[in-house]
Order: structure tokens, then C-alpha cells, then sequence
């Protein structure tokens, strides 16, 4: 079946009563791309590198000055975090305008044209893909913010055009079952507006979109396209598994937000294939993969249960939570086409929702990382702390974390600043709460990047940045180097002690041997037969000696071999 066809079987599919006339003059509008032949799965090779642009280099202009550092890292993909026209109350989660990025980043006045804007996104990702970094950025598509223009024709009568854009109610008794996702900073899934209530499943100035209304279908799928046309290389959908709602549900996972799910990704490979559909669902495994579909969802997901079962492992000095969680029956298989996003820390907090940790687990990691009282989130249910500061500043800690995140399964994230150790940033913290009027701990884990003091300290070879720095970039570029590790298959490696986790990624007769040293104690590893190796990739803490016979590990050590 051909994607013109399966978009006419999932329209029929939504809205069955409707007829396919609005669709019909869609497509008619829609003129497909042919395909030029490149590789349409990329992203199972990549090294993504996410970043705020503001935080990261103040503008686009300054992000381009950026891309040398970024290609030396070894990155061939950034992720953007919120970049489009937004009042930047959710860190630009709550999107004012959808086909306008936010004018700062552009250096350009508020009221500048789209051809103003094409010249400067499109001049940085001219650059970025001359250097072999593809771009992809976050779309929020459950919501918008309430300052949308569509938000605001809807608030002023029931009968306005767009008053169906989104979910109003007389009561705000409706879907008693949806569960408050922001607990302890939201008190309801409803907010008064006026004579009614509008539905929201995060910040009460974040209505949701009505998807019931095909009308909002569409004009979502023209946003993504003018995007992809302008060139860039795929969309972070942000929060989909709560994009339709019924009452009687949780309004989470419906089968219907599937189907719409289904519809962008057809209209993304209709229009150009080879743009990327990225699932944001914090769910278990077995949730997350239904957003892959058959390969014809999206075509990557986060790996959330993996996160945090790496910090247990590295807590607890023992591999078992990582094989756990890895094992076929937590992790199912994904489709041929489809891949794992995994990271070690985000934009967000160390999230511990109870939907993919037990809690039992959400406590133990809870009491062992969070080191301060600022750092609670969702009153236990979160850590917002950087890596740097999970890890105690310990730059051979931060270095093993980074180990396990780019030799496991998937493709691995780098949240900006973590390769020089960047730590929590109260100063941001502080001036974000006045912003927003909302007392968000993950504002912690963000803030800006001083590039001058930087410099600097990533000169002094003993300065602590510089450290880290100079263990994460030679990992990085050997991550990018090796395809095994994006698509091969991983195979544990019992060395009867738990404290060492081992194992073998294998693709095509390519061999890589990893093992980590996750205690605090010095290990010896005898290699025989069944375990051989004929060279040293990358080592930290570690000794292999020349007949390659044995290793010794120091506390926190780890080694990187080819067979």
C-alpha cells in the first residue's frame, strides 16, 4: 500500500463520518519530493546532541559559529529543543505560532517575513548538513500555548470557527479518569476560562489541541511540512500518547492517537521520506513500542525505563538492573526499521514515573540521588540534577555512565554541556521562576553555556571540565565511527561477579567487547577461549595486557575491545 492510500485509511479511520473532501484538497496541495537515494534510516547511526539554542549559543547565528565544535565532538545530529514562537512560560513546550521561530534566535525583529526566516534557518542548516549534521527539533502536538491564535479565537464564543480547536467543557467533570501529570504543581485537568473550562493534561496555560477535529489534523500536518521543506531532518514529537481523548479512558495510549500518529508519519514519507518521527511517550516498553507500529509509526522512541535502571546499576555497583530492563520480557523487539533513543540525562528531571519504574526502584533511586532538597520533583516521582552532579562531580563516574549509554542497545543522546561536566545552574533556576511563576526544579539541570570561561577552563588540562571533556570526546567519535553500536545486537557476558557489566555487540561478523567496572573496587577479568580479543578501542581505568589474556580494572573502570 502506498502512503497516499494509507493516509485516505486512516482519515476514513478518524473520522469515519466526515467524508475525505478536505483531505482530497490537502494532497492536492501537496506536491512529493522525489527520493534522492539517500539512507532513509540515518538516525540508527547518529549521535544526537540536544541543546536550547538561547542557552546553548544565544541564536542561530551563534549555533552555526558553533557547528566546528560540535562535528570535532563527533555529533552528526542536534536536536533543538523548543525553537519555535512561543512566550517561553514551559521553556517553549507552549507554542504561540507554529510556522515562526521565535525572533531572538533569528536576530531578527518580531516582525520579520518568512523569507527573512528561510534565509537564516535555512542558511544554518545549509551549514550543519555541509558538515554531515543533520537537524530535527521539537514539535509540541498535544498542545499549544494560550496565547496561540487559535486559542485565542476559541476563548471568545462557543460558536467560533475555532472554538472546536480544542476541549472545552460547561463543568470540567469529563474525563475524571485522565490522571494529573504535573502532580504537585497542577490541580486539575481543567481550567476556568470565562464561563467554561478548557482541558489540559500539563500547564494550565497549555490547552490541548481537539483532535477529534480534522480541521487540527491537518493544519498540524502543514506545519510539519513547511518545517521539512525548509530542510530539516525530523520532529521530536513531544508528549503524543495523550493526543485523543475519550471519556471512560485515561485518555492516554488511545488506539485513535496511533492512528493520528500513523497519519504524520504517512504524510512525512508522502511529501519527502527520510525525515524522522521521534515517539516522546514515557511509558513501559511495551506501551512505547505501539508508537513504532509496524514501521510505519514512528521510526524511534526513548528508551525511559533504561535511564533510570542505569543509575540503580551504577548505585548499586551491581549490571543485573540494566540486564533486566534489556531482557525480552521487559524490552520487546522493534521492527527491522526502528530504533531505540537512549540517554543518560535530559532537559527534564531524572524521571522516576511510576508508569516504568516500580516503587520499590522509584524509591531506592530517589534516596540515593537526590543529594538536595531542591532537587525533589513531583514530590519523589523525579531528581532534577545534572549528570555531573548525580555522579558527585567524578569525572571517571560521568565517564563510565557514558560508557554504558553509548555501547548498549540504540542511539545515544548527549544533553548539552555533559561532555565538560556542566552542573546544575541556580542563577538560571532563580531568574526562570520569575519567568514563569512556576517553581520547576528541572530549570536546574538547563542554563546558559559560558563559553569564555569555558575556553578557559578546557585549556587547563587539570581543571575539572577539561577532564571530563577529554575522556567524552575520544568516546563520542568512536561511537560515531562504529556502526556495531547503533545497529548491532548486544549479547551479555556472565563473568560471575555482578559488580562487572559485560557484553558483546556483534553486527555482520563485527565484534566489539565491552566490560564495566561499576564498583568502587579493583577487578581483575581472565579472558580464555570463549572471551578473545585483538585490540583496545578506548580504555579508562583499565589495563589489558599485551598477550591479551587478562584486564585490570580499577574502581570505575571500563574498556572498549574489538574481537
Amino acid at each position: 500500500m502506498n502512503e497516499k492510500s494509507r493516509l485516505y485509511n486512516y482519515w476514513q479511520e478518524l473520522y469515519p463520518e466526515r467524508g475525505t473532501e478536505k483531505l482530497d484538497i490537502f494532497l492536492k496541495n501537496t506536491t512529493p519530493v522525489e527520493a534522492d537515494g539517500a539512507i532513509n534510516d540515518w538516525y540508527k547511526d547518529a549521535v544526537v546532541y540536544s541543546l536550547y539554542v538561547d542557552l546553548f549559543s544565544n541564536d542561530i547565528e551563534g549555533l552555526t559559529g558553533k557547528l566546528d565544535y560540535l562535528q570535532d565532538l563527533g555529533v552528526t545530529c542536534l536536536w533543538l529543543l523548543p525553537v519555535l514562537d512561543s512566550p517561553m512560560r514551559d521553556a517553549g513546550f507552549d507554542v504561540r505560532n507554529y510556522d515562526r521561530i521565535r525572533h531572538e534566535l533569528l536576530g531578527l525583529p518580531s516582525s520579520f517575513s518568512k523569507e527573512q526566516q528561510e534565509a537564516v534557518f535555512g542558511g544554518f542548516l545549509k551549514e550543519a548538513h555541509q558538515r554531515g549534521i543533520r537537524v530535527i527539533f521539537d514539535v509540541a502536538i498535544n498542545h499549544t500555548s494560550d496565547e496561540h491564535p487559535w486559542f485565542q479565537q476559541s476563548r471568545k464564543s462557543d460558536d467560533n470557527p475555532f472554538r472546536d480547536y480544542y476541549i472545552w467543557s460547561k463543568t470540567g467533570n469529563e474525563y475524571a479518569d485522565a490522571r494529573i501529570i504535573f502532580k504537585g504543581i497542577e490541580e486539575s485537568n481543567w481550567e476556568k476560562d470565562g464561563e467554561a473550562y478548557f482541558f489540559h493534561r500539563f500547564f494550565n496555560f497549555q490547552p490541548d489541541l481537539n483532535y477529534k477535529n480534522p480541521d487540527v489534523l491537518l493544519a498540524m500536518a502543514q506545519n510539519l511540512l513547511y518545517w521539512q521543506s525548509m530542510g530539516v531532518d525530523g520532529f521530536r514529537a513531544d508528549a503524543i500518547p495523550y493526543l485523543w481523548k475519550e471519556e471512560g479512558t485515561t485518555c492516554e495510549n488511545h488506539p485513535k492517537t496511533h492512528t493520528v500518529v500513523k497519519f504524520f508519519r504517512a504524510m512525512l514519507d508522502y511529501a519527502k521520506p527520510g525525515s524522522l518521527l521521534l515517539a516522546e511517550a514515557c511509558q513501559v516498553p511495551n506501551e512505547v513500542v505501539k508508537y513504532l507500529g509496524d514501521g510505519d509509526e514512528c521510526h524511534a522512541a526513548y528508551h525511559f525505563p533504561l535511564m533510570p535502571q542505569l543509575f540503580k546499576a551504577l548505585s548499586m555497583e551491581n549490571g543485573d538492573p540494566v540486564k533486566n530492563v534489556l531482557s525480552p520480557s521487559v524490552t520487546p523487539s522493534i521492527p527491522e526499521s526502528s530504533q531505540w533513543f537512549t540517554f543518560l540525562r535530559l532537559h527534564d528531571e531524572l524521571s522516576l514515573e511510576l508508569t516504568y519504574v516500580s516503587e520499590e526502584d522509584r524509591k531506592y533511586i530517589h534516596d540515593n540521588y537526590c543529594m538536595k532538597p531542591e532537587w525533589n520533583f513531583r514530590v519523589g516521582e523525579g531528581v532534577s540534577a545534572r549528570l555531573s552532579e548525580l555522579m558527585k562531580r567524578e569525572p571517571d563516574s560521568i565517564a563510565l555512565a557514558y560508557s554504558l549509554m553509548l555501547t548498549l542497545i540504540g542511539t545515544p543522546v548527549v544533553y548539552y554541556g555533559d561532555e565538560f561536566g556542566k552542573l546544575n545552574d541556580e542563577k538560571y533556576y532563580k531568574e526562570a521562576i520569575k519567568l514563569t511563576g512556576k517553581d520547576d526544579t528541572r530549570f536546574l539541570v538547563r542554563g546558559r553555556v559560558d563559553w569564555q570561561g569555558l575556553e578557559k577552563a578546557l585549556n587547563n588540562k587539570e581543571s575539572y571540565y577539561s577532564r571530563v571533556y577529554n575522556l567524552l570526546k575520544p568516546m563520542i567519535n568512536i561511537r560515531k565511527q562504529q556502526v556495531v553500536l547503533g545497529r548491532g545486537k548486544t549479547y551479555f557476558i556472565d563473568l560471575n561477579n555482578p559488580g562487572l557489566l559485560a557484553y558483546y555487540r556483534e553486527l555482520d561478523g563485527k565484534k566489539l567487547l565491552i566490560i564495566n567496572n561499576l564498583t568502587y573496587e579493583e577487578q581483575t577479568v581472565l579472558l580464555n577461549n570463549e572471551i578473545s580479543v585483538t585490540g583496545v578501542l578506548f580504555q579508562n581505568n583499565a589495563a589489558v595486557n599485551t598477550d591479551h589474556t587478562s584486564i585490570v580494572l580499577k574502581p570505575r573502570g571500563f574498556v572498549w575491545m574489538e574481537e
